[in-house]
């Protein structure tokens, strides 16, 4: 185990930013702390690197003591590299010479070398000699990924690295970041607000909020399978369709009666949620089942479409783009969901 976090608590008076987080990251794995605004992912990251105290709790890594309430190794000790949300680029510095700032204890030749491979694994060789301004934004950020990694250290920290770009670099730029890490099999932890960030770089993700972790787990398991109604409605979009249990996993709904996963001591009676995504929806022109288009919103090879039931229930349907639907329309569905996760109504 690599990285590991034990009841950490991070408390400025008896505000706690940071509340009992508690995770294990592998050794060359990429995990990633994602919530909304507030949450203490950052508090958390800053904790790790050596930036802010331990109230309580400990921060281990390689099963050496990073910090406990009683002891802290200093940050430049730690070995870890820091990409910030505004890359703190040196603008009077080349690349090159960004990238090599911290290499201060190599020789020429070896800080050189150390330079020129990290210039070519971030694909930026022929930028060497570029500045700050003279890079697009994906450009400073790998300078800025390439600078952090170039001292070989064992744990890289993001902090939001995309944040301040556009939405199709973000998107490009995090698959390709991802793929530098794992081809250095270097160690990360990121934090974000941004779900599709989190699902195209990490491994492993943890939803906090209110400084607590709800959930870490791999993106494909917090997607399909939320422990908490707020990991449910803080991942993907979905839908909380009304139901009642009558037998251990089965629920009626106005859908017609479905299979759960039995995360919860259900017994018959019981008042149920059901979560439906929208690929749980699929358009059928030859089902029975009939909904009503109330919006819809084109997404270039699909639409996104809001439903309703007779009953009133709602539903959201990804629909291939060529299914063009008008509002009013009443469109056939069928329900085949992978995973049917319920939560207590109203919880």
């Amino acid at each position: 185990m690599w990285l590991e976090l034990q009841d950490v608590v991070r408390a400025f008076g008896s505000r706690k930013a940071v509340d009992g987080l508690s995770f294990r990251l592998e050794q060359g794995a990429i995990g990633c702390l994602l919530g909304p605004s507030g949450c203490g992912k950052t508090t958390a990251l800053r904790c790790i690197a050596g930036f802010e105290a331990v109230t309580s709790g400990s921060i281990r890594a390689h099963g050496r003591v990073l910090a406990t309430s009683e002891f802290s190794t200093p940050p430049e000790l730690r070995r870890i590299g820091m990409v910030f949300q505004d890359y703190a680029l040196f603008p009077h510095l080349s690349a090159a010479d960004n990238i090599g700032f911290g290499l201060h204890r190599l020789t020429a030749s070896a800080r050189s070398t150390r330079v020129a491979h990290m210039l070519e694994a971030v694909g930026l060789a022929d930028s060497r000699d570029h500045y700050p301004h003279q890079l697009s934004g994906g450009q400073q950020q790998r300078i800025a990924l390439a600078r952090a990694l170039a001292p070989e250290p064992e744990l890289i920290l993001l902090d939001e690295p995309f944040s301040s770009l556009d939405v199709e670099l973000r998107e490009r730029l995090s698959v390709e970041v991802r793929g530098i890490l794992k081809s250095l099999n270097a160690t990360a932890l990121l934090v974000t607000h941004d779900q599709q960030e989190a699902f195209a770089v990490a491994d492993m993700v943890g939803v906090m909020k209110d400084g607590r972790l709800e959930q870490w787990d791999a993106p494909y398991e917090l997607y399909h399978r939320p422990r908490t109604r707020f990991v449910a409605d803080f991942v993907g979009q979905g839908v909380f369709v009304a139901g009642e249990v009558i037998e251990r996993g089965s629920v009626r709904t106005e859908l017609g009666v479905m299979r759960i996963n039995v995360n919860g001591a259900w017994k018959a009676g019981d008042r149920v949620e059901l979560l439906l995504r929208p690929d749980d929806v699929i358009h059928d022109d030859a089902s029975e089942l009939r909904a009503e288009v109330c919006t819809r919103a084109f997404r270039g090879a699909e639409f996104m479409y809001s439903l309703k039931m007779p009953g009133g229930t709602r539903l959201l349907s990804l629909v291939p783009s060529h299914h063009n639907h008008q509002i009013g329309e009443h469109i056939g569905i069928r329900i085949e969901p992978d995973h049917v996760v319920a939560f207590a109504a109203g919880g």
